[in-house]
């Protein structure tokens, strides 16, 4: 056993080996079978074979001995017809010379020989990944497209080629002649099913004949690139089946080749807006520049997903100043539509201001009123419109008819999370939008699942990923198969940039992130609540199913989360006394070092309510008064209180609500980030975070998460960390509604308290 350990050679003496070997003396038994068994290994280091006969004189006297060493070939010979064939008539004890329709069926036999535990020597050439055989070779884009966009029409040839070699008519003639197993062809043996290259080669030149001319979509042919289904029913159902595609080989023409690569490989082209663009870009900005700038002379839609905090904005103006400058011949004449929520748009028209100025802005927004509305409306009607942007809200698209029947440019759409839901009228009314070439930003491609990824290439590329429905069928597919998604990730990979602030290939300069739980327990008061409310959660549930039990398990679990914060948020008594939250202490002791080094916060919670007294609740801390942002603080003012908070001399700690401020704000003066309840989604977390870890942050910066032990919120915790590892891979789910679909014994054993743990700190 050691020596077998040690050296993979010992691993052979004592086992039966089969060889198989070309015998090319013979042109009727063109290969040569024996079996053999490892004597020992010799002073050389090689293995010495005797021939497998010799084993019966060796173990003439050990039947036992003789037993253990043919074993596993009686376990080859159960699962070969072929080996069993061979033992029932001894001729395994003596060397054969084979013909290729014999050779063909040991080796494709050959691996459950191995399985069985016989050691298996087989030509390199049947070795090698792909086996030798005649491939229905289809070529997409060998020229230029015709036309721009997914649906640009690509020409497509096919042909039966070895190797990469195309082979003649009169060989394709000899094969389809020949028999099915092994052939000689060119001087090599391949392995040929008649019958399956004949159906392969019919299909594919059928489907030639059928286009003619015309060639095939942009959009279909990256799908049977990545052996998708191509929602065309000339090609549809072909790859899915393992058997023909295994005969077929779909690749790229040297256009598309060379345009896939180019895509993939931002860098490799170059874009510069010149002196109009107010700023340097970085490396990695003026990359997704030059790709968004090559998307566009395409035809095609894409999504800039780099991570928040990386420069979208800039981004996206340099390639709006490219655009204009050059007009009309250009890919995309103007105007041009960037749609962002209500909270971004003084940041955008900021933004544009000092790094863009030449750009000619309106922005389209209620707060004008409404003959503003009406003038942008009938100026936009005239071809003498003088506008490159009009700068809008989310709300206003579904609102505003007009803005529909404008044909524009390009569309972006900023926080693209945002049309992640297809159903919703806000989802529909940017869908329904006409331009050239549609952009999405968003630093959360997929925050829950793959559908949120469906919707937004629905708008970005129609069509590319198939229907929602289908879409879906092929990800529950991929997901049964377990082989992760890298069919969709390499269909998706052109058309969507991807960069972390975390990888220091992009910026080598951004201080670091540190995440850190914060553990409280609970007041006497809080554990006085939490019991209640789950004696009344398991009352409940009894009497309630469906949709109504939803309701119930959804309220019940955002009161255990108002329990944790504070018991007078939910009793609404409107006292907040800290002494009563452990919570409120637990963040005294975290911000009174922070007062101490002169540092600022940003406290974020999912609730509104909640915002006031814990502004109140610092304030004593910090000894001065801070800022707190919600859904209803003015659009028009949020920029004031960015500043105010950005200035070195000013308030010391941002409360915000977690959904009005998670997006959009630049706050890097803050080096601490305090999320004092958590959402169910972590991108959602990690985009409040990130309004301190961005660019322009010279600190490292604190992130401090609260978590009540023995609550709810321990299991909370729990579900966001496996949620972010699994939208690594594409996947995740609600947690809430996971939570609401559990049985009753496990959903009260999720919300249970454990006492011990929650009473800790207050010991």
């Amino acid at each position: 056993d050691y020596l077998h350990d040690k050296s993979p050679l010992w691993r052979v003496v004592g086992r039966v080996c089969f060889h198989l070997a070309e015998n090319r003396r013979d042109p009727a038994h063109p290969f040569a079978f024996m079996a053999t068994y490892g004597r020992e290994v010799t002073a050389g280091a090689r293995v010495r074979h005797a021939p497998l006969k010799a084993a019966l004189r060796e173990f003439a006297a050990d039947r036992d001995g003789l037993l253990r060493l043919l074993e596993p070939v009686h376990r080859a010979a159960q699962a070969s017809d072929f080996v069993r064939e061979i033992v029932d008539s001894r001729a395994i004890f003596q060397p054969q010379a084979w013909t290729a329709a014999q050779a063909h069926s040991f080796l494709r036999d050959a691996e459950a020989c191995e399985q069985s535990g016989v050691v298996v020597r087989l030509p390199d050439w049947w070795r090698a990944k792909s086996k030798p055989r005649p491939q229905v070779r289809v070529t997409l884009g060998d020229r230029k497209a015709e036309g721009v966009g997914v649906d640009a029409m690509l020409d497509f040839r096919v042909e039966l080629v070895l190797g990469g070699e195309i082979l003649t008519e009169s060989e394709l003639r000899g094969l389809l002649a020949g028999v099915d197993g092994l052939q000689l062809l060119r001087g090599r043996w391949v392995e040929v099913d008649t019958s399956r290259i004949r159906a392969v080669l019919e299909h594919w030149r059928s489907a030639e004949r059928a286009v003619a001319g015309d060639g095939v979509s942009f959009s279909t042919a990256l799908r049977l690139l990545h052996g998708l289904p191509a929602h065309d029913d000339l090609f549809e159902n072909h790859l899915e089946d393992p058997e023909r595609a295994a005969w077929t080989q779909v690749s790229a023409g040297r256009w598309l080749e060379r345009l896939l690569a180019d895509l993939r490989a931002p860098g490799s082209t170059e874009a510069d807006p010149g002196e109009a663009l107010k700023a340097t870009l970085r490396p990695y900005q003026r990359d997704g520049v030059a790709w968004m700038w090559l998307l566009a002379r395409l035809g095609l839609g894409g999504c800039l997903a780099d991570d928040m905090g990386l420069g979208k904005t800039i981004q996206v103006l340099a390639l709006l100043l490219l655009l204009k400058r050059a007009g009309k011949r250009g890919p995309a004449p103007g105007p041009h539509l960037v749609v962002v929520p209500a909270s971004l748009l003084g940041n955008w028209r900021a933004e544009q201001l000092r790094f863009a100025p030449s750009l000619r802005v309106a922005v389209a927004h209620g707060s004008a009123g409404a003959g503003a509305m009406e003038q942008l409306e009938a100026r936009l009607s005239s071809p003498r419109h003088g506008l490159d942007v009009v700068l809008t809200t989310y709300g206003m698209v579904a609102r505003a008819d007009w803005i529909r029947r404008v044909r524009w440019g390009l569309v972006a759409v900023d926080e693209a999370q945002a049309i992640k839901n297809p159903g919703t009228r806000q989802t529909r009314s940017v869908k329904a939008l006409m331009s050239r070439i549609r952009l999405a930003l968003t630093g959360t491609p997929v925050e829950n699942h793959p559908g949120d990824l469906w919707s937004i290439f629905d708008f970005t590329s129609p069509g590319l990923l198939g229907t929602q429905a289908v879409f879906r069928e092929q990800v529950r597919q991929l997901e049964q198969r377990g082989g992760g998604y890298g069919s969709l990730r390499a269909l998706i990979s052109p058309y969507i940039l991807r960069r972390m602030k975390t990888d220091r290939r992009i910026i080598a300069d951004l201080p670091d992130k540190i995440e850190v739980p914060v553990h409280c327990g609970l007041t006497k008061l809080q554990i006085a609540l939490y019991e209640r409310s789950l004696e009344e959660l398991s009352s409940q549930l009894s009497e309630v199913d469906g949709i109504q039990r939803r309701g119930v398990v959804l309220a019940f679990l955002q009161r255990f989360k108002q329990i944790c914060n504070h018991p007078s948020q939910w009793l609404g008594d409107g006292t907040y006394k800290p002494s009563d939250s452990a919570k409120f202490g637990r963040l005294r002791e975290l911000c009174e070092p922070i007062v101490d080094r002169q540092e600022k916060a940003l406290v974020f919670t999912q609730f509104r309510e909640l915002t006031r007294p814990l502004a109140d609740f610092l304030e004593s801390v910090f000894g001065r008064a801070g800022l707190v942002l919600t859904g209803r603080t003015p659009v028009k003012r949020r920029p004031a209180l960015v500043e105010q908070f950005q200035d070195e001399r000013g308030p010391p700690f941002f409360v915000i609500s977690l959904k009005a401020g998670g997006t959009g704000l630049n706050l890097t003066a803050a080096s601490h980030v305090i999320h004092f309840d958590r959402w169910w989604n972590p991108a959602i977390e990690d985009q409040a975070t990130d309004r301190a870890f961005r660019i322009g942050q010279k600190k490292n910066v604190m992130v401090h998460k609260f978590v009540c032990r023995g609550t709810v919120e321990e299991k909370i915790d729990a579900m966001i960390r496996e949620k972010q590892a699994l939208s690594r891979e594409l996947l995740g789910g609600d947690a809430d509604r996971k939570l609401t679909e559990l049985e009753t014994d496990e959903l009260l054993r999720v919300v249970s308290l454990d006492i011990t743990t929650a009473l800790a700190e207050e010991a």
